[in-house]
């Protein structure tokens, strides 16, 4: 490794220390470079840039080629505000040039199967509503891939599951297509960087033939600490690791209304079982 890639390394574990990686290539180093981008420039984007990045999307793993995503692409200002107001008034909805929402889609399955005169008995079922979710996200991170290849930057927006009925009907969503994120992508502004957040230590995520949580505590406290410190050298006024996981999931009104999914799911035609 050169001592540049060492230092991207060092960045993505927030550690000077953390041991050279034997396998390294330019797409290695450029998904290391991934950040969160939340402030972006006004420059447009090039023309045919949604189509290089569905074109990413699409060569993306499908379950038994199913295709069972869609996604909707969102320039216009005013639409992209209701947006914004939707997923907890997030303001790089609104700056970003595009806006794409990604979708779980079954409903062109049902079409198909219409057509054919055929009732499709698998499709009430949580696996094909895990499989249109899947389905969008493993396309949209290649998208993301794709975005960073050309020095555009985003940020993925979970909110937009804040209300998904609220979502459907600005987007005008059949029955059986639900959003699962949207995701904003632009030119990243110059003038509020973004950083390489740290990520947990190999140690906390990666296990051998068999799960086994012993002796993780110590890993999490060294990374609490790290993450810690990259937050005060960005003046973020932010806890630790630990402190983030039981802020944001000790209590239901963190979900901002997504612990009614199940509920609007329903309602929007998917099938639970």
């Amino acid at each position: 490794m050169t001592t540049n890639a060492q230092s991207k390394l060092a960045a993505r574990y927030g550690a000077p220390e953390v041991s050279p990686l034997q396998q390294w290539n330019e797409t290695i180093d450029q998904l290391l470079e991934h950040r969160s981008v939340r402030a972006f420039t006004d420059q447009p984007l090039p023309d045919g840039t949604i189509e290089a990045l569905i074109a990413a999307a699409q060569s993306a793993s499908t379950s038994s080629n199913l295709q069972v995503w869609s996604v909707v692409a969102v320039q216009d200002f005013d639409r992209k505000s209701r947006l914004s107001k939707l997923a907890g008034n997030q303001t790089y909805i609104r700056q970003a040039p595009l806006f794409l929402v990604w979708l779980a889609d079954l409903s062109r399955v049902s079409r198909v199967a219409e057509q054919h005169g055929v009732e499709l008995e698998a499709l009430p079922y949580l696996e094909s509503l895990l499989l249109g979710t899947i389905d969008a996200a493993l396309a949209a991170q290649n998208a993301v891939v794709a975005l960073e290849s050309l020095g555009l930057g985003s940020v993925y927006i979970g909110g937009i599951r804040n209300d998904i009925e609220g979502v459907a009907k600005e987007l005008r969503l059949p029955p059986q297509v639900y959003p699962v994120f949207g995701l904003c992508v632009g030119y990243p502004s110059t003038e509020r960087p973004a950083k390489v957040k740290p990520r947990l230590p190999q140690e906390a995520v990666l296990f051998h033939e068999v799960y086994s949580a012993v002796g993780k505590q110590n890993v999490i406290a060294e990374y609490d600490e790290r993450l810690g410190a990259f937050y005060d050298r960005e003046g973020m006024k932010a806890g630790s690791w630990s402190e983030q996981v039981v802020s944001r999931l000790s209590n239901v009104s963190s979900l901002h209304g997504r612990e009614e999914l199940l509920g609007k799911l329903a309602r929007m035609g998917f099938g639970l079982r």
